[in-house]
């Protein structure tokens, strides 16, 4: 018996402050026609129950795409762990899966493959990762976890933490690996976004 969809709540991680792209809302930026954002939430909409977005400025552009946009409890953008605790707080379901805003191609089975092995191997975490030059490299932040976590998480932040390795490393975590690591490419910089745009 599998995670059903439903019990499954989706967060876009669009809270950065885009430094390598110059400082512009990375997450607004145009990829195809529509934002950067929009692309990775329709993406993940398809493989969970319900779906939310963190943000921290632009707030009112995030919210156009339809669904609840949840700044970061904390105003000086700590980084994405920040963004998933945001996630944690609203979550209404006792799972969570996140993505960044900057990967629009991401795998159509990524949740379902997660979920699967998050309960086959009876873990707290799964974590998507690719073979990259002979060598396994996880994808942190596309992971699916409990909710309970929320409280580990808060304590680890309030701690001085913010590198989110460390705080799975704290966790059972399940890692799943994909074979198309183009699928994860993501557009930290101008040039990046653009080699998105000619890509497949």
């Amino acid at each position: 018996m599998g995670i059903p969809v439903e019990d499954i709540t989706g967060l876009v991680l669009a809270g950065g402050r885009g430094i390598r792209m110059g400082g512009v809302d990375k997450g607004l930026q145009n990829h195809r026609g529509i934002p950067l954002a929009l692309h990775a939430l329709l993406r993940l909409q398809a493989q969970v129950g319900q779906t939310m977005l963190n943000a921290n400025r632009n707030l009112g552009a995030y919210e156009s795409f339809g669904v609840p946009v949840w700044p970061d409890t904390s105003a000086d953008y700590p980084g994405p762990l920040a963004g998933v605790l945001a996630g944690l707080e609203r979550c209404e379901t006792p799972y969570l899966v996140t993505v960044p805003c900057d990967t629009p191609n991401f795998p159509d089975d990524l949740v379902a493959r997660l979920a699967e092995a998050l309960q086959a191997e009876d873990a707290e975490i799964a974590m998507a990762a690719t073979l990259e030059d002979g060598a396994l490299r996880t994808q942190p932040v596309f992971c699916l976890m409990h909710t309970h976590l929320m409280e580990s998480l808060v304590a680890f932040m309030q701690a001085g933490e913010r590198k989110i390795d460390r705080w799975t490393a704290r966790h059972r975590v399940a890692v799943v690996s994909f074979d198309d690591a183009s699928a994860f490419a993501n557009a930290n910089t101008v040039a990046e976004l653009q080699q998105l745009q000619h890509g497949g």
